[in-house]
């Protein structure tokens, strides 16, 4: 059960991908090779990757937006229905098990979350001409969608700009440690 446990939190040190990939590599589970695979299927190199999910969910597996409340006590909906590692929105995510064939990914699922980043970066590129090594331009069109980032709906969402800044510092930092590791 220990074991099963520690799968499924988030890693003690996010700022850190030498200690993400540390405490995240085990019988069960190894982020590094995940990470790897991806980066070499779709192109997008790892510290990118990695920036996305620390940007978009601290790598909490279960974290999903806040609910509204009403009246302060009564739950409401959420503000999207995005979920997971990669905080996919439900028909983002459909669209990728269509296209892809997985239709048994999970986005609490690191593995299948990081694959979907790769999968949805490549898809920036192609489509929009977005360089895979572009951490900050990746994270606006992850964060507007494809049509969005084309209608430039990023440049009036401070919040959009703020989680671009984060990713793209957050890849720098992330290439160089994983130079040392």
């Amino acid at each position: 059960m220990l074991l099963l446990a520690s799968c499924a939190t988030p890693p003690k040190s996010t700022g850190n991908t030498c200690a993400i990939f540390e405490q995240k590599s085990g019988l069960l589970t190894n982020w590094r090779r995940d990470a790897e695979q991806v980066s070499v299927e779709y192109g997008v190199p790892v510290p990118v990757l990695m920036a996305t999910i620390q940007a978009e969910s601290n790598f909490d597996g279960k974290a999903r937006p806040p609910r509204r409340w009403f009246l302060g006590i009564i739950p409401g909906k959420r503000a999207s229905t995005a979920f997971g590692y990669a905080q996919a929105l439900d028909g983002t995510w459909d669209e990728y098990q269509r296209r892809t064939g997985r239709h048994g990914a999970r986005r609490h699922d690191f593995a299948d979350a990081i694959r979907f980043i790769g999968w949805y970066h490549a898809d920036s590129n192609r489509r929009l001409g977005v360089a895979k090594s572009d951490a900050y331009r990746l994270y606006l069109a992850y964060h507007s969608g494809h049509a969005g980032y084309e209608r430039g709906a990023w440049r009036n969402r401070p919040e959009a700009l703020r989680g671009a800044k984060r990713a793209a510092d957050m890849a720098e930092r992330y290439k160089a440690q994983m130079q040392r590791c």
